[in-house]
């Protein structure tokens, strides 16, 4: 079976993929399992410029078909922030809970309708020794709400809650997430293109 390596150093993330990808003919390896250290700087202004910096770095230093992947929060109320940069928002370092106190803060006295946002996910796919990069996207629509609820998930999980739902993504098991959320529905057409390929 050949190996897929999934160009991240986010153990919630490495574990969400080895669940959506199976059955579709890879092995999904970490760098970690590789006991490569794997580091990428997202330089790039769309999902699709990072996902493409990560899984071409990743083909690049292990010799295998690479996934690299970028998602972000869009928040309508906010001109779509935090986008590209929802990781790196207040910084690298600062919490989660921050994070959501100063969305929060920046969205209070809004109604519902008013706090629409989406998650959105962009895998990009490099085969070791090509310049041809597959992408993919999935997107979810959401609602941002008030107080963070759930402790599944990672992320901003807790604050979005699910349209035409009443959990949020940190209270939805993790069987359902993978059904609905952006980075299973990209999972679900990377998988078929990661099926052409094995038999290109």
């Amino acid at each position: 079976m050949p190996r897929l390596l999934i160009a991240t150093n986010n153990p919630g993330k490495a574990t969400e993929y080895c669940a959506l990808l199976e059955g579709c003919g890879w092995q999904v390896v970490t760098p970690r399992r590789l006991g490569m250290q794997l580091s990428t700087v997202e330089t790039g202004d769309t999902y699709e410029e990072n996902a493409k910096i990560k899984a071409v770095a990743g083909a690049q230093a292990s010799g295998l078909v690479t996934l690299g992947d970028d998602s972000g929060l869009e928040i309508e109320a906010l001109a779509g922030a935090l986008g590209v940069a929802s990781a790196r928002f207040m910084g690298e370092e600062t919490g989660y809970p921050e994070r959501f106190q100063e969305i929060e803060r920046r969205l209070q006295g809004l109604p519902e309708e008013k706090r629409r946002a989406r998650f959105v996910c962009v895998i990009a796919i490099a085969s070791p020794g090509s310049t041809d990069v597959r992408f993919v996207r999935g997107e979810v629509e959401g609602i941002i709400i008030e107080e963070p609820r759930g402790e599944g998930g990672f992320g901003y999980d807790p604050i979005f809650r699910v349209s035409q739902h009443s959990a949020t993504m940190a209270e939805i098991s993790p069987q359902e997430k993978n059904l609905i959320s952006h980075r299973g529905r990209a999972a679900a057409l990377a998988a078929q293109v990661l099926r052409e390929l094995i038999h290109e």
